[in-house]
């Protein structure tokens, strides 16, 4: 999973519960197999932030539960350092205005955080993945 750009990823992934992916232009192209959203699930992964996304992996990370974000403004990807703690706030109430804040906890910063879902993927994504969704029914 990403060993390619990051070898040490998997391993820090297990050893923080999981985390954030903090990606670039057209994140996840190549990757329309559900195993690029699986793996990263398997590994804690329940946010992937990048500046634009390839459109049927958003389909795959919503259906595995890791909830898709782009960055309002691109130049804040920048700002951003492997290591620095992130949190998110307002995410419910974000996924339904269509901005979530982003809050590095290592620098003070915020950043806002752009959403476009529709009722069913909101559904999905606070289930925890369209499996869980599909037990409780629609």
């Amino acid at each position: 999973c990403l060993t390619p750009c990051d070898p040490e990823f998997p391993a820090r992934a297990k050893a923080n519960n999981g985390g954030f992916i903090i990606g670039g232009e057209n994140y996840g192209q190549g990757s329309s197999r559900e195993h690029a959203a699986l793996v990263p699930m398997y590994l804690g992964v329940r946010v992937v932030i990048a500046k634009s996304f390839a459109r049927i992996h958003i389909a795959n990370l919503i259906n595995s539960g890791i909830m898709p974000l782009t960055f309002k403004n691109a130049d804040d990807y920048d700002k951003l350092n492997q290591g620095d703690k992130l949190s998110l706030t307002n995410v419910f109430d974000g996924m339904d205005k269509g901005e979530i804040t982003l809050n590095n906890e290592t620098t003070g910063e915020s950043f806002t955080l752009c959403c476009s879902f529709t009722e069913r993927q909101k559904a999905i994504l606070k289930a925890g993945s369209l499996l869980e969704y599909t037990k409780v029914g629609e």
